[in-house]
């Protein structure tokens, strides 16, 4: 289970993180990922967060549960990986339903790192 402190846990923080952050699609997932900026709060600027979204397209409650705990145990075991005072978004499309635990956890990783790379100029 992630901490506290580590969980994005306000709707505005949900909110900022998806119109303000870089967005990666990876098979089954799409994270969305902001990074630390000047107004953050210095007492949490070590920490990054993050938070989930799995909506009823998922599928019944029981999996969209299933997905959801997949999701915060894959994001626990890599969050000595995300960049301090980041903020991250995970949200699940329907077809993370059906993927396995390995899948979901390439996915992930995947998707973090393409929102973690620089942007290429135009």
């Amino acid at each position: 289970m992630l901490a506290a402190a580590a969980r994005l846990r306000r709707r505005e923080d949900f909110s900022t993180t998806v119109r303000k952050g870089r967005r990666a699609t990876r098979g089954s997932l799409v994270v969305h990922l902001v990074f630390a900026t000047d107004d953050i709060d210095p007492a949490r600027a070590h920490l990054a967060r993050a938070g989930f979204v799995v909506s009823k397209a998922v599928g019944p409650a029981v999996t969209r549960n299933t997905v959801k705990r997949r999701l915060r145990h894959l994001v626990r075991d890599h969050y000595a990986d995300l960049p301090s005072g980041a903020d991250v978004v995970v949200r699940a499309l329907p077809s993370a339903a059906s993927r396995s635990y390995r899948e979901l956890e390439s996915d992930l990783l995947a998707a973090l790192e393409a929102a973690s790379r620089p942007r290429r100029s135009r």
